[in-house]
């Protein structure tokens, strides 16, 4: 059951911003590599972002370390449509890659509608897409500004929040929303990005931790769902079939997951040439973080234009990378050949241990995947379906047909998100309301 008069944009004109938005950056993103190093001014977020050391000797994965109110926008006025919600930004702990303590910060949404479907208010936690490794790019950050840029003498960096049309929508349909911004990213460190058990985990302990929050509309024991999309639908799969023995005592209804990298060994050949490329930094980092015993033997692995786009990726958002190091070729970055590496050791073992798909999620589960995707294969995303099926899951894939268009510019990636948001929330939205799954696993 869903509220009418709160649909998602529709998808012409979500193809019309979407190109408005892409053309100017395909026209710049050829000049990004010659433009100084961004560095935004965030300096006001410095005292929430900045943990307690030692983390309370007490503390358990979930609980909230601190929270304040946070302001919401669209765009950066906030005066152009507004969230139905109040913000609550909220530091709390969780497990991290190499299973330590951590804190982490996201984003609660209280509603201002009421929800309209069987039982008490739902909770959705939610995983964003890749906004980039730089602090400045957290989600929780970017809710306050609608869009980040920053000029000057600091260099060039822009990043639009790319997933408030969901939530605005979600939020207005009566669905509570956390927002995690994950390991690393806008507390102090490197994320993770990409890590199984990281995005996971920090997935699970945010709906936890909203839980905890006073004075929301929220029951304790009340109905979970994850949802995710691209590495937000990496942790959003990781949730699910982590939840069983790291949160067992979450009421998951169920995992919505879009373009899921399930195995990082394909993906390779697709973000080859694509204005994505990019992103290999961001996965470079992410191992050297969450495994900083290979930090050294990987920088022998890089050139010097590798070198430089390791380091700055770890102050970037995402468009920045794009217009930085979009359509380029892997191959000069490394000084061997890429696919070589990632299939020799120590990569391979590292890569196999970020494969999702060997746990049996108990709370049913929606994949969704394009069949042209250019970034992440349809491949990994049916492969996941296929092992989750054989343990005896509760799974529905669904395959996006929208022919390839443009795919250097990931066009298929993206779009596809906003093509089917409206089949993905009424899915979430039948698991709130207790109604009855649709698996095809025999059709798959």
């Amino acid at each position: 059951m869903l509220m009418p008069g709160h649909a998602l944009p529709h998808p012409v004109a979500m193809l019309r911003v979407f190109l408005i938005l892409s053309l100017p950056l395909t026209l710049i993103f050829c000049i990004g590599g010659s433009l100084p190093l961004a560095k935004a001014d965030e300096s006001h977020y410095a005292e929430f972002y900045t943990p307690p050391s030692p983390l309370p000797g007490d503390s358990a994965p979930g609980d909230l370390i601190r929270s304040e109110p946070s302001r919401l926008v669209l765009e950066p006025s906030g005066q152009l449509g507004a969230f139905v919600a109040d913000g609550t930004r909220i530091m709390y702990t969780s497990t991290g890659a190499k299973g330590e303590l951590i804190a982490v910060t996201g984003t609660y949404f209280e509603p201002h509608n009421p929800w309209p479907g069987n039982g008490p208010r739902p909770l959705i936690a939610f995983s964003t897409i890749p906004y980039g490794l730089g602090d400045q790019c957290a989600p929780s950050r970017m809710f306050n500004q609608g869009m980040h840029a920053s000029v000057g003498n600091s260099g060039f960096d822009l990043m639009l929040n790319f997933e408030e049309t969901f939530i605005a929508t979600m939020v207005a349909r009566g669905f509570a929303i956390v927002v995690t911004d994950g390991e690393g990213l806008g507390t102090p460190g490197i994320p993770t990005f990409l890590n199984r058990l990281s995005g996971g985990q920090t997935l699970i302990d945010a709906a936890r931790a909203a839980m905890k929050l006073p004075n929301t509309s929220l029951d304790p024991n009340g109905p979970v769902a994850f949802w995710g999309y691209s590495s937000g639908g990496a942790a959003s799969a990781s949730a699910a079939e982590l939840a069983p023995t790291y949160a067992p005592e979450l009421n998951l209804v169920g995992a919505w997951a879009g373009a899921v990298p399930a195995d990082l060994s394909l993906i390779l050949p697709y973000a080859d040439g694509s204005i994505l490329v990019g992103a290999l930094g961001y996965l470079l980092n992410g191992i050297a973080a969450a495994y900083p015993e290979l930090a050294q033997p990987l920088s022998t692995t890089l050139t010097p234009r590798g070198v430089e786009m390791f380091e700055r990726n770890q102050v970037m958002c995402l468009v920045e990378t794009m217009m930085s190091f979009g359509l380029r070729h892997a191959a000069p970055y490394f000084t061997t050949n890429p696919a070589e590496l990632i299939a020799a050791e120590p990569l391979k073992t590292v890569i196999d241990a970020q494969r999702i798909g060997r746990l049996k999620p108990q709370a049913p589960t929606f994949i969704l995947a394009n069949r042209w995707d250019p970034f992440v294969p349809w491949g990994g995303g049916h492969q996941l379906a296929l092992d989750w099926c054989a343990q005896g899951a509760d799974v529905q894939f669904w395959t996006n047909e929208q022919p390839p268009f443009l795919n250097k510019t990931a066009t298929n990636h993206l779009l596809t998100y906003w093509v089917d948001g409206e089949r993905s929330m009424q899915w979430v939205a039948d698991r709130f309301n207790g109604l009855p799954t649709t698996p095809n696993c025999g059709a798959i």
